[in-house]
């Protein structure tokens, strides 16, 4: 073969390998036996130069530092609200325990306590508990979907509603929807307080004394394990004069024992381990003796009770956000890890592809001189 022609071979069978210029196309067919969603990602052609590759590399190193960090942050926020959940249990317990020991003394009685009136359901109102950021997956989408679940059901029952919106995605979620009557909207803080809890407490109190509403229905997201949580509904107002806390079926969901996770390091891996703690409340003793009138120490107690019922449902939608949103962030690091590896390899072909056509030119200009 002549030289003009090795030249004119080598020109054919390169095109778009100008080594002036730094675009060409490169398809990356990797394959992961993981998933098939994987597999569907990463065979897509990436179609950029080698300075767009670096930068795109350099980029998502950049995100996979930054969900990193908020995995880490969001682990490190649910150890401390379980913490909190299990810190307010004894004084739930105690509040039951006496709430209890008073209504066996009044079995014989006829008390008119207006928490515990149970009157006709003409209107409902449902407290929808959400979070106030996103990047946690469907944790915001779940609830709002119950919700609206639950509003079609009691549209189809004929039973009129209103809602008391807490959290800033249900604030705007139901502000973009002027159809759905709202009472009130309400902003979550960063860790549930008394103070927050009181004030849906007073809201939700003043609703149903003067008889605005006949019932006050609790949705949150509870929290099961850190990969889990279950939207649920409870029955918050009439109060069961036991203090127990019910579903909308009428079944106590009012636990006694949680489930704490705590986060270890095992083999350089992130991993869960699971403590079931029973919180101890002293026994209460039968042959105490009240010196109040039972009957005002049910109004005093039973809207204690209320709050405290309402700062742990507040607690509990945070524990699940913030499980959520390390799951998220952890989901989301791992994409950014196989993400990179996908452009490395893009890059390291196109690199191998660009040096490979300069050494041909090099090769066919030296065999054109000779």
């Amino acid at each position: 073969m002549s030289s003009s022609n090795l030249t004119m071979w080598v020109s054919s069978t390169k095109p778009d390998l100008d080594p002036l210029s730094s675009r060409a196309s490169i398809s990356s067919p990797l394959r992961n036996p993981s998933s098939s969603a994987h597999h569907h990602r990463s065979s897509l052609a990436v179609r950029c130069g080698l300075r767009e590759l670096r930068e795109r590399i350099s980029s998502v190193k950049n995100t996979q530092k930054i969900t990193e960090a908020m995995k880490l942050v969001a682990a490190a926020k649910v150890r401390r609200a379980q913490e909190a959940v299990v810190s307010g249990r004894p004084f739930s317990e105690t509040l039951v325990e006496v709430l209890y020991s008073i209504n066996e003394q009044l079995t014989t009685e006829d008390v008119d306590v207006p928490l515990t009136a149970v009157r006709p359901v003409k209107k409902i109102a449902l407290v929808v508990i959400t979070g106030d950021r996103g990047l946690c997956g469907g944790f915001n989408n779940q609830i709002l979907k119950k919700a609206e679940a639950r509003m079609a059901d009691l549209k189809s029952l004929g039973v009129d509603y209103t809602i008391i919106s807490v959290g800033r995605k249900g604030n705007s979620y139901f502000a973009r929807r002027p159809y759905i009557p709202v009472d009130r909207f309400l902003e979550g803080g960063t860790l549930p307080t008394t103070k927050e809890a009181q004030a849906i407490a007073d809201d939700v109190f003043s609703l149903f004394v003067s008889e605005e509403v006949d019932k006050v229905e609790l949705m949150y997201t509870k929290f099961v394990s850190l990969v889990k949580s279950d939207p649920v509904i409870h029955t918050l107002l009439p109060l069961s004069p036991k203090g127990e806390i019910c579903d909308i079926n009428g079944n106590c969901v009012d636990a006694a024992e949680d489930e704490l996770f705590r986060l270890t390091t095992k083999e350089g891996k992130l991993t869960v381990e699971r403590e079931t703690v029973r919180t101890p409340t002293p026994s209460f003793s039968p042959i105490l003796q009240f010196e109040q009138d039972p009957v005002q120490i049910l109004d005093a107690l039973l809207p204690l009770y209320l709050n405290s019922q309402i700062l742990r449902a507040l607690q509990e939608s945070l524990a699940s956000e913030l499980a959520a949103r390390m799951s998220a962030m952890s989901n989301a690091t791992d994409n950014a890890n196989e993400l990179k590896k996908t452009l490395s390899m893009a890059y390291n072909r196109e690199r191998q592809a660009k040096i490979t056509g300069e050494i041909l030119e090099i090769v066919a200009g030296a065999n054109a001189l000779t």
